[in-house]
């Protein structure tokens, strides 16, 4: 490595904010790495039990908090956001509708296009790749919500926005709506230094969460997050968080659609993230009648596909158990009904429960 780059010059740093950009990245900052005033809120999370069935949280401890001890010789990290917001300016307004037609399926706004752990960590490796051409070797490694990283802290102390009340990272000009990707370095670059806190006095994506997930204003237990209870949970979903679960199949937005900052969320450049398969806009009567074969070939390149078929079928049956209201029409019961019905002998026992669970709560509106 050059002298000119240990000297950290800060026209080396404006120099990789260029070559993020031409990546495809919105924005780029530096972070220090000593992030030990956080591992006492980390520490006090995990005691409680707040990160549910997520063990590898637990097992990992401290690492998480500690990047040189995942990375040896890492002294700073370079963090980046890539913008995935839909690009029609409604889009907001659109997920609300699609929430308030029940017989609609909802994906979380990340997932309707391309898996962004694999697009980001690819460009990452890339920007490493043009510094590298120009500095010569360095140690790095990069993520993207793929390994015991505090991310969102990270961002923060880069100065790429601080942390909401829903615990996400806000920005001024880009909302909520973007991806954050990690390289983890040997450079001993400047850091940037966080910004201000814009919250205020709002609470407003506190008060939309579905479950009460969000049990303090920037503490969120897991436990009762509808994206861990349709992702990362593997087992059956608790029946008393299931309606309010609505039809939501993977993921939810509420917190960040309630957020006024995303007023100025920026539309994805990458082509990567637009929505595939009319995700956006799909029933759950045909999502539930896809075969493994279907759900295979259709999510391939996706990060629903990590979740597998079973859990698929499982969000579904939750969904459809709650299509329906008292102020619905038989014909709706009935079709969702119908679907459910197809799939009561599943060879899954997990998926057989949550179909029993939904046919009785629609036949109650029978």
């Amino acid at each position: 490595m050059s002298d000119e780059m240990r000297a950290l010059d800060g026209r080396w740093v404006d120099r990789i904010r260029g070559w993020a950009r031409e990546a495809g990245f919105a924005s780029l900052g530096v972070a220090d790495v000593d992030l030990g005033d956080a591992e006492p809120g980390l520490l006090a999370w995990l005691a409680a039990g707040c990160h549910g069935d997520m063990d590898y949280m637990a097992r990992h401890g401290l690492r998480r908090a500690r990047p040189a001890e995942l990375v040896p010789g890492t002294v700073s990290a370079l963090m980046v956001t890539a913008d995935y917001a839909p690009g029609d300016p409604d889009w907001v307004e659109r997920a609300w509708r699609c929430l308030a037609e029940p017989e609609r399926a909802f994906v979380s706004r990340y997932a309707l296009g391309r898996d962004y752990h694999k697009v980001v960590r690819h460009r990452l490796a890339g920007l490493a790749r043009r510094i590298e051409g120009e500095i010569g070797p360095f140690g790095h490694r990069v993520f993207c919500d793929s390994a015991p990283v505090m991310e969102v802290e990270l961002a923060r102390r880069a100065g790429l926005g601080w942390r909401g009340k829903h615990t996400l990272l806000l920005d001024r000009g880009q909302g909520s709506m973007f991806f954050i990707g990690t390289l983890y370095t040997d450079l001993p670059l400047a850091a940037d230094g966080p910004t201000s806190d814009h919250c205020g006095s709002c609470t407003r994506c506190i008060g939309a969460c579905p479950t009460g997930a969000i049990v303090a204003p920037y503490r969120l237990d897991a436990r009762r997050c509808i994206s861990y209870l349709t992702i990362e949970l593997a087992g059956p979903i608790p029946a008393d968080l299931r309606p309010a679960i609505g039809n939501r199949i993977y993921g939810c937005d509420d917190c960040q659609l309630a957020c006024p900052w995303n007023r100025f969320a920026n539309p994805a450049t990458l082509t990567d993230f637009a929505t595939r398969h009319a995700l956006d806009e799909v029933s759950l009567v045909e999502l539930f009648g896809w075969s493994r074969a279907e759900f295979e070939t259709k999510m391939a390149g996706s990060a629903i596909l990590r979740i597998g078929y079973e859990r698929w079928l499982r969000n579904v049956a939750v969904a459809l158990g709650n299509a329906a209201d008292a102020t619905s029409g038989s014909p709706r019961i009935h079709a969702a009904l119908a679907a459910l019905a197809a799939r009561a002998d599943d060879p899954s026992a997990l998926v057989r429960e949550h179909v029993a669970w939904a046919i009785e709560r629609l036949n109650r509106f029978l």
